[in-house]
């Protein structure tokens, strides 16, 4: 696992350090009232505007839970829940398809096919869901982990739900937080700790029962001397 850290820690340092660069004037230039502010002046577009700044949190160190927060405010916890959700779900996708495309080699070139073997074999298996789906409510790592699933190539049949299952919780609490006021993040966290597991223990339970009702299908389907 050595060599698949060394990725880790890589991708880690490149969020890690426009936080270190531009981390206060982004925290001042963002906050929740300007941002709420800002929203609400792009009118009917003001959702676009915060699923975009979602999807920039990947390069640039954007506050994300503030700006769900916002989207909470202006549309209510279930609406603004959503948009939040869907801006958390496009730029895990981004991260994992430009990861895919274009980080293989460069994870390849720096630690090597056996790094690549290691990544394949955490993110193929059950586990690699869970990481993805616990990761969306962590500073650093929903980038860190979506970037690691794209360059190991987990399959999308088990990333997406994992991503969905972290990105709704984390959604629905920030924008509840915004809708009503709350100003202590301890609940925020506690829920959106809580909630990713057992929405991705659902998924997985749905995923396993329709895998098993489709094997004796598949099987009853096949020559007789292709079902020995």
């Amino acid at each position: 696992m050595k060599r698949l850290l060394l990725i880790f820690l890589l991708l880690a340092a490149a969020v890690i350090l426009p936080f270190l660069i531009w981390g206060d004037s982004f925290e001042e230039a963002l906050s929740f009232e300007k941002i709420v502010a800002e929203m609400k002046s792009a009118g009917r577009w003001a959702w676009l505007a915060g699923v975009g700044l979602l999807v920039v949190d990947l390069f640039l160190p954007v506050p994300g839970t503030v700006v769900m927060s916002a989207l909470g405010l202006i549309y209510g916890w279930v609406a603004g829940g959503l948009i939040g959700a869907l801006g958390s779900i496009v730029s895990g996708l981004l991260a994992y398809g430009l990861s895919a495309k274009l980080g293989r080699k460069a994870a390849r070139w720096l630690a090597g096919e056996a790094g690549i073997l290691e990544g394949e074999r955490l993110f193929n298996r059950e586990l690699g869901g869970w990481i993805v789906a616990l990761s969306r409510w962590m500073p650093v790592l929903p980038e860190v982990i979506a970037c690691l699933a794209g360059i190991s190539h987990m399959p999308m049949r088990r990333f997406l739900p994992a991503l969905v299952a972290g990105s709704l919780p984390m959604g629905f609490v920030f924008a509840w937080i915004g809708e009503t006021g709350e100003k202590s993040p301890v609940l925020a966290i506690g829920l959106s700790a809580g909630l990713p597991p057992l929405i991705w223990l659902v998924f997985r339970v749905l995923y396993t029962d329709r895998k098993g009702r489709e094997t004796p299908s598949l099987r009853s389907s096949l020559p007789p001397e292709e079902n020995r």
